[in-house]
């Protein structure tokens, strides 16, 4: 009795922790729900056999965050340096951690006349860092970007493993270690637009209320192992008539 019930202690308060990050990761997604091309996030469960102790093994459980990739509704905004990718890729942009990538368009142009995302991070093209001098901006669908009627630049658009793709905050990905990027010829960039998060609110509030019923499960799992240790202290050296 008292190995199950230690037993039964582990596993709730394992579930609770693993519900605690659950609710983080919805938490954010509500929070980025209006943050242009952000990508939600969802955790799955796994349960694995493990050596407990040289004696025996139990069944443990993990958890893996999942990114979901799925393209969000595409607004129009007729913003010069709004710009949303329709299909696969990312815009690249120079980080001073490296190349880094996003599906946020809401470009500006900053001081040095640099196309940079919101973050001021410049935006990457064929040849380089993207400059705008001139007044007029057009880009076309295939990336190519004009100033003033002139072709100063072609925005790269490329595509990776989806589960190579990390997030690292500030709305960028990086490639794992010994991953490639490509092309996405397929792709098309909509200038004057945005694409807007895939966060679905009614599908994280349903979410949230789910959490909400497994947590108070656990919790109840958890008294009711503590009333069966505490009757079993009570019972002990107790006499049968």
């Amino acid at each position: 009795m008292f190995i199950n019930n230690r037993l039964g202690l582990l596993e709730s308060v394992e579930t609770l922790i693993n519900q605690e990050q659950r609710l983080n990761q919805v938490s954010n997604n509500l929070a980025n729900v209006d943050t242009p091309g952000f990508k939600k996030e969802t955790v799955t469960f796994d349960e694995m056999l493990y050596q407990a102790n040289r004696f025996r093994q139990r069944v443990g459980k993990g958890l893996q965050i999942n990114t979901i990739h799925q393209q969000g509704v595409v607004q129009k905004t007729d913003a010069p340096l709004d710009l949303a990718i329709s299909g696969d890729g990312f815009f690249q942009v120079q980080t001073p951690a490296g190349v880094r990538y996003t599906r946020a368009g809401n470009f500006q142009r900053n001081n040095e006349g640099l196309l940079v995302t919101a973050n001021g991070y410049p935006v990457l093209g064929e040849t380089g860092l993207v400059t705008i001098t001139g007044a007029k901006v057009d880009v076309a669908g295939d990336g190519r970007l004009y100033v003033d009627g002139v072709q100063v630049n072609r925005l790269t658009v490329v595509t990776a493993d989806p589960k190579a793709l990390k997030k690292e905050g500030e709305n960028l990905f990086r490639l794992a270690d010994g991953a490639a990027e490509e092309a996405s010829p397929n792709s098309q960039i909509l200038q004057g637009h945005l694409e807007k998060s895939n966060v679905n609110t009614v599908t994280e509030m349903t979410e949230m209320i789910d959490l909400y019923r497994a947590y108070e499960g656990q919790q109840k799992m958890i008294r009711a192992v503590d009333d069966l240790d505490d009757l079993a202290v009570r019972k002990v050296g107790s006499l049968v008539g």
